[in-house]
This record gives C-alpha cells, structure tokens and sequence, in this order.
C-alpha cells in the first residue's frame, strides 16, 4: 500500500487512537495540533505535524505524549507510530502516579 500524506496520516493515527477510547479534546489554531484525552482524565496525547519547543513542554505538563507525524506515512507505519505513543503514554502516567504516590507518602 502506497504512503499516506501527512494530514492523512494524522488522522488515520487519531482514528486507531479513537480505538483506544481517546477523544478529541482540543485543537490549535491553526489546525496541525490535535489534543486527545481518554474519558474522565485531564492528561493529553498530543498528534501534530511537529514537535514541541522546550518552552511548550515546560507550559504545558498535562500532555503525556506526542505523536508527531511531518512525513509521508504508510498505514503500517503509522500503526507502529500509535503503538508506540500508546505505550509511552502508558508509561509516563505510571511514571507521575508513582511520583504522586512517593509525595504523598513522605507528609
């Protein structure tokens, strides 16, 4: 199968996360960003065209992960890409309920 444009590949990856109970949660303004969030949780996945600058990532703390999609992509590919993000999402929030769970048993 041929590769998917960037913007098809972005939404494609945003589909297989729907799969995972993600749902949009926020958009930029200019439309390249999309933030998705499972139900009743405030942490973020992030899919864009691009990564985040040091000052983006120090603002915004709610955002777990990002998948970051500027390439052409075949399915297969993206499907890694959002196997991936799945799983580091996974991983950081373990990562801050231990540190929440470490801070709250040291008062």
């Amino acid at each position: 199968m041929s590769a998917l444009a960037p913007s098809e590949a972005r939404a494609l990856a945003v589909r297989l996360l729907g799969r995972h109970g993600f749902r949009p949660r926020a958009e930029n303004a200019r439309g390249d960003t999309l933030y998705l969030a499972l139900p009743d949780e405030d942490w973020l996945l992030r899919v864009s065209n691009h990564a985040r600058t040091a000052k983006q990532r120090t603002r915004r703390r709610d955002i777990l992960t990002s998948l970051v999609i500027r390439e052409p992509r075949a399915p297969a590919q993206v499907e890694a890409l959002v196997a991936a993000a799945l799983r580091d999402f996974a991983a950081e929030r373990r990562r801050r309920a231990d540190q929440t769970s470490a801070g709250a048993s040291r008062k």
